[in-house]
Parts: structure tokens; C-alpha cells; sequence
């Protein structure tokens, strides 16, 4: 019989579809499945039409057989067939879509739910076969016709027998290599493991005899058996109604799909009708996965389309700071890349992140206000990822974030939101304070004076806190203010007066004491807003001294300094001391005081003391006078 060439471009075009439009080699059982689920599609929705057609949608299937001994693997279906001329159309011409022909032919397009429509899938098949035969009988013919390749050499097609109607496929696989072995194709939990990947929801039974192992009750002896197994779910958990699941089904499912060892925290579910429809289905994990704050942690939604799973991780589908969400999304909409892996950028894609970052967002609301327990427990696994969605975007998703975010309250013990700050704040301002600890930060002099004079101060515990409320810039038309900044001030006028009458006076011992330090700061003052303590630093600037630690703690650390101020406790006796060794021109004395307040005021901030040999000699040498 006369091999025919393919009319499609060449040997080449098929070389490049079979080793550069597929990643890998197991996506073949995918397409094949695909055609199958097409061939059936047709034939019902021809039965629909034809009233002479009486087709039961319960017997349409897909079969699959392995023979290991002549190394072929059939894929069978009773679907709706192919004659002569099909064949020769469909197959004998490469990215030629018989699928998509018949959706043009027919005018209820919306109600044919085909998945091909590249026509190039069946020649996926080549990546494991020498050789495919394609035998098939068209419910429009009463003969049968095999089709003959083993790839780009081209084709032959004869008539052959077929009791029904139907295709089936027999791939005779490839010798194995040093590289590829092709008997795993053979092997029942291999193309269980395909199946169960891609082709899970198909909505037909996908029918193979699977070999296991029974023990005989009387004698003991183990022997092996096969018995018909469905390796598919058919209906997906997400296309049904949520009354009808049970949580705990929702929460198994997500534990087997996702490898997790908790059930979610969260369960989102939502179906989408409009320019572009969708269902998802969503989980909120209640624990970060161990690399989820690394480079090697990838984000991205399980995407399918019309049952068959398209990408394991579309990443388009997310926002990073909702990069923690793990799930599902079905679209019949979407627009495919040829090989069907990978998807095409375009505009059906945006419209479904954008929607699902909407339900995302009332969903982490709903349960802040709902759960708030729940919403903690969240909240210390992947707050980071929400303040970073503020901080790296410089502030473009502000807006969107910003009433997420919790932070310790140093009124009520326990971390609150911005909103329910504003809601109880009397005058214009957020106060705030940043430290290592929330009981660090309680220590800290200029805290203990806000909370004593009244003000709710927010305590920063993480190393982005600060950045991100400097992103924000306002909330709610409110300023934010931090405690040891030096604009910081509730002191009366009267208080105020008097301060600045004592720093007049020691204007010149200030001046002296200030180049015993060199330039490790900007100003050396009395303060009276110490209470009992005698010393503080403060910033005087955009850079706090939290923010300096942060920044020279990267890797490629500039040396960042915060502009730092010197306070002094007016009221305090140290005070008294200064001053008597100034008058006294003990210059000497004044000089390692100065010292030793500089470095208590660092050790207190949480900032390493420079010479720390030189502190302790001097604290013994004065505690000895």
C-alpha cells in the first residue's frame, strides 16, 4: 500500500510539535484522553439532534489496555468515530482540529463542551510511539478504516473491521534508551498517576483492568488478579453545589491535593458567570510550607479547562502578597497556547485574577470580623506577604491591604487593626513605637511617657512594620507619629518654656560634650519626658533607629545611620552632675561621662556599644570615686 506524505508542512513541522511544543513526554496520554472525550462529546450532542440516534450517556466510556509483552498501549473509545475522509482530514493534515470544525458546523456552540481544538494533540502520541495505528468506524459508516504512521514519513489508510462504533488507538512504544524509559507507560500506577493528574474530571468513565493482589480466605495463598477500575472522578468537587459537600470532604481533598498535613483554615468558594466565567475553588492554609518565605517557594492556582488540568501552578492567577492561596480555577473561557500547557496572556486571564483577588480580599475580611481567632492564627503565618504587598509596590496596593494589617496595642494587650485605632483615637495622630519585642519596646523611656500621658502606642515588632506604615503615609486622613521621633512632644507650653529656658543655659556644655561623641550625633539636649530615666535616643529624620538596624543588617548594607539625638533627663540628677563638672571645668570627668550616657542610651535602644572594654572601665573607675 502507498504511504502518503502528510499535506501538512513537513517532516520538520511534526519533529518541532513532538520535541518542543510538549515539556514532557507523560502530557500524551493527556491529549489522547482529550480526542476520546471530544469523539464522545459529539456523538451525544448528535444524539440530542437526531432523534433516530438512541444513545445512553451512561455507556459512553473511554478504555485503556497495556499489552507488556508486544509493548503497546490502546486508548479505546465508543465515541462518535471517523470515515475515510475524516482520518485523511483530521490526521493525514497536521493542526487540523476535527473538534473545532464541528463546533463551526454547528450552531449551539456554547452547548458543546469540546476540548480540542488545536488539532496537533494527537501527534503528542509520537514522543513515546514508533508507531500509532488509529482504527475507527464513523456512526455515519458501515465500514471501518485503519489508520497507518510511525511520524514524519507519513501515512497509510486501508479498510479494516470494527464491530462498533468508535477509535481505537494502539501506540507501539519506543525502545527504551540510557535516558528514557518508555515501559513505565506500561505500568498501571504510572498511567494512574497521569490520569488522576490530567484527566480527572473528564466527565466520562476512563476504564482500565488494574492488577492487585487477593489473599484466598481458606488457604492463605496470595494471588494476582485484575479487576476493572474507573481511574477518574468524573465531577470535580468545585462543580458541585456547597450544600451538597460536606467540609470535611472540601478539607480532604485539599490535604491530598495540596500535601498538606493541617486542614485549611479557610475554605473560598466561587463560580463566576459574565464576559468571562469561571468556578474556583480556594484555600487559605492555616501554616506557611517551609520554603513558602524563599526564593524556591512558587505561587499559582491549579487551572483546568472543560475537566482537563492545563497548568499545576498558574501564577498569573495571583497577586504575590495572595501568593499563599492554594487552589482550582475552571474556565471554559480561557485561551490557550497551542501545546495547551501554558496559557495565552490576555485579557480573560486578567478578569479572573482581578476577580479572585476581589473574593480574597472580602473573604480575609469577613474573617477578621467573623473569626478573629482564625484570623490571627493567619495572620502570624503570612502578615509578612500582606506587608510586603504594600511596601514593594510603593504604596499601590495601600489601599487594598492596609485594613488587613494587625498590629500588639499597648492599651488593650493584643493585636488590633488600624480601623479600630481610628475608632477610639481622640486628637489626629498614630502613635507607634518599633523594637525587637513587644516587652523590649514597653521598656523603652519615651513609650512608658506616651502611655502615661494617655495615648494608645502601637507596638512594631517585625522588621517591615515601620516601612510599611511609612508607605502608608496616612491612614484615614490620620499622620503617624513615632514615639522617639523628634517631633514627639505632649508637653504643655508652659513645660515647653521651661525646657527650652535649661537647654539655653547649657548651651555650651552641650557643645562640648557633643565633640566627645564626633558624629555619632546630631544634637545633645535635656528632655522632660524621661519620667525616672536619665537618658534616650531619638531620631531626628526619615530614619528611625529600628529602620538603621534593619537596613544594615542586608546583605548589601550601606551603612545606614539614623540622625540620632542625645536626651537627657532634665529632672533627673545626672542632670545635677553635668552641670557641676561643666562649672567645675572638669572637662576630663565630663568627657567619660558623656561616654557612658551614650553608650546606656545605644544598649537601651538595642544598638551594640562600639568599645564595650572602655564602657565597663569607665562604669568602674566612676563607681569607685
Amino acid at each position: 500500500m502507498k504511504k502518503k506524505e502528510f499535506k501538512a508542512e513537513s517532516k520538520k513541522l511534526l519533529n518541532m510539535m513532538i520535541n518542543s511544543i510538549y515539556t514532557n513526554k507523560e502530557i500524551f496520554l493527556r491529549e489522547l484522553i482529550s480526542n476520546s472525550s471530544d469523539a464522545l462529546d459529539k456523538l451525544y450532542y448528535l444524539s440530542l439532534t437526531n432523534g433516530d440516534l438512541k444513545i445512553k450517556k451512561d455507556k459512553l466510556e473511554i478504555r485503556l489496555e497495556t499489552n507488556k509483552d508486544e509493548r503497546t498501549l490502546k486508548i479505546i473509545d465508543n465515541g462518535i468515530g471517523m470515515d475515510k475522509d475524516e482520518l485523511e482530514n483530521n490526521l493525514g493534515t497536521i493542526a487540523k482540529s476535527g473538534s473545532e470544525l464541528f463546533k463551526e458546523e454547528n450552531d449551539k456552540k456554547k452547548d458543546i463542551e469540546i476540548i480540542g481544538q488545536f488539532g496537533v494533540g494527537f501527534y503528542s502520541s509520537f514522543m513515546v510511539a514508533k508507531e500509532v495505528h488509529v482504527l475507527s468506524r464513523s456512526i455515519n459508516d458501515d465500514k471501518a478504516y485503519l489508520w497507518k504512521s510511525n511520524g514524519a514519513d507519513g501515512y497509510t489508510i486501508e479498510e479494516s473491521n470494527k464491530d462498533s462504533i468508535g477509535t481505537e488507538i494502539t501506540l507501539y512504544l519506543k525502545d527504551n534508551t540510557e535516558d528514557d524509559n518508555y515501559d513505565e507507560f506500561l505500568e498501571d500506577y504510572t498511567i494512574e498517576r497521569i490520569i488522576k493528574k490530567y484527566s480527572d474530571y473528564i466527565k466520562y468513565p476512563i476504564k482500565m483492568e488494574v492488577e492487585e493482589e487477593e489473599e484466598d480466605k481458606e488457604t492463605k495463598k496470595k494471588s494476582k488478579h485484575k479487576h476493572e477500575h474507573i481511574l477518574n472522578s468524573m465531577v470535580p468537587i468545585w462543580k458541585k453545589k456547597k450544600k451538597d459537600v460536606k467540609d470535611e470532604e472540601y478539607n480532604d481533598f485539599y490535604t491530598d491535593k495540596f500535601y498538606d498535613y493541617e486542614k485549611p483554615i479557610r475554605i473560598i468558594k466561587s463560580e463566576v458567570e459574565g464576559l468571562t466565567s469561571y468556578q474556583a475553588l480556594l484555600f487559605i492554609p492555616s501554616h506557611a510550607p517551609y520554603n513558602y518565605y524563599t526564593k524556591e517557594y512558587e505561587k499559582g492556582l491549579m487551572l483546568y479547562s472543560k475537566g482537563v488540568m492545563v497548568m499545576d501552578k498558574c501564577a498569573d492567577l495571583l497577586p504575590d502578597y495572595f501568593s499563599f492561596v492554594k487552589g482550582i480555577v475552571d474556565s471554559e473561557d480561557i485561551e490557550l497556547n497551542i501545546s495547551r500547557e501554558t496559557m495565552q496572556q490576555d485579557k480573560q486571564i486578567k478578569l479572573i485574577a482581578k476577580s479572585l483577588e476581589t473574593k480574597i480580599k472580602k473573604e480575609l475580611e469577613a474573617m477578621l470580623d467573623e473569626e478573629r481567632e482564625n484570623y490571627e492564627k493567619f495572620y502570624e503565618a503570612f502578615g509578612e506577604q500582606l506587608k510586603y504587598g504594600i511596601y514593594s509596590s510603593y504604596g499601590m496596593n495601600k489601599e487594598l491591604l492596609q485594613d488587613l494589617l494587625l498590629f500588639y496595642s499597648s492599651k488593650e494587650d493584643k493585636q488590633i487593626t488600624l480601623s479600630e485605632y481610628v475608632e477610639r483615637m481622640d486628637g489626629d495622630t498614630i502613635y507607634y513605637a518599633s523594637g525587637e519585642s513587644v516587652d523590649k519596646i514597653k521598656m523603652l523611656p519615651n513609650v512608658e511617657d506616651a502611655i502615661e500621658k494617655g495615648k494608645e502606642v502601637l507596638f512594631l515588632t517585625n522588621y517591615l512594620d515601620e516601612f510599611v506604615i511609612k508607605t502608608i503615609g496616612t491612614y484615614q486622613e490620620k499622620k503617624f507619629m513615632n514615639v522617639g521621633d523628634s517631633n514627639f512632644d505632649l508637653s504643655s507650653e508652659d513645660e515647653k518654656e521651661e525646657l527650652k529656658k535649661a537647654n539655653e543655659e547649657s548651651k555650651e556644655m552641650f557643645t562640648l560634650m557633643k565633640s566627645v561623641l564626633d558624629s555619632n550625633v546630631k544634637d545633645i539636649r535635656f528632655t522632660n519626658r524621661l519620667k525616672d530615666h536619665p537618658v534616650c535616643l531619638i531620631t531626628d529624620g526619615e530614619v528611625s533607629i529600628e529602620m538603621e538596624k534593619v537596613l544594615n543588617a542586608m546583605p548589601n548594607g550601606d551603612n545606614v545611620k539614623a540622625s540620632k539625638i542625645l536626651e537627657i533627663n532634665e529632672s533627673h540628677p545626672i542632670s545635677t552632675k553635668l552641670k557641676e563638672l561643666y562649672q567645675n571645668d572638669d572637662k576630663e570627668t565630663l568627657e567619660k561621662y558623656t561616654k557612658v550616657l551614650y553608650d546606656s542610651a545605644r544598649l537601651i535602644e538595642g544598638l551594640s556599644v562600639d568599645n564595650p572594654t572602655e564602657m565597663s572601665n569607665l562604669i568602674c573607675e566612676i563607681m569607685s570615686k
